[in-house]
């Protein structure tokens, strides 16, 4: 019981690791990258969907996104989306593409991404502790209705602990690569 309790704990956690790392492959360091734009979200006639479902988005040079949509009226779509999104960029449309064109990062821009780093990553450790709380909440129900003792329950929450400090600190050593590239002259 206290089994199952920690194995969808540690799976729970580790869904919450991979958002977060999907979510830092979006801040950008010195390259572009198409995870800046694919789960932007687009106002498509009235539903809302993520970009990379209604373009094809590519990096023809290190300092430049090319979006490419399968539906050509959507273009007015993705090039508002973009504006009101905060990565900073403003979309050029050239026919049938928009090119995002990569302005260099300054130091006020990398100081601005380091903060939204440190943002992104204090939303994860909160996530991350959410869970615990939750597996804590089931072990002392279990407790209550005498279906683990009292013993049972402390070993699983201190079970339950290791697994947020490991996942904690996972989080801490990704978001200071990321900063550490991000800083990256």
């Amino acid at each position: 019981m206290i089994d199952d309790i920690l194995n969808e704990t540690k799976s729970k956690m580790k869904a919450a690791l991979s958002v977060y790392e999907q979510d830092l492959l979006g801040i950008r360091s010195g390259r572009a990258s198409t995870a800046l734009v694919d789960r932007l979200i687009v106002d498509y006639y009235g539903q809302e969907t993520e970009l990379r479902q209604l373009a094809t988005i590519s990096t023809p040079e290190p300092m430049q996104i090319l979006i490419r949509p399968y539906d050509k009226t959507a273009i007015k779509a993705i090039e508002k989306a973009i504006q009101a999104s905060d990565i900073g960029i403003n979309p050029n449309v050239d026919g049938e593409v928009i090119r995002l064109n990569m302005p260099p990062l300054t130091r006020e821009r990398r100081q601005e991404l380091v903060k939204f780093l440190h943002k992104r990553m204090e939303e994860a450790r909160v996530a991350i502790r959410n869970i615990r709380r939750n597996a804590n909440d089931d072990l002392r129900d279990f407790e209550k209705e005498k279906m683990i003792s009292e013993d049972e329950m402390n070993r699983g929450q201190q079970e339950v602990q290791k697994l947020t400090d490991k996942f904690i600190e996972e989080i801490d050593e990704i978001g200071k690569r990321k900063e550490k590239e991000i800083l990256e002259v």
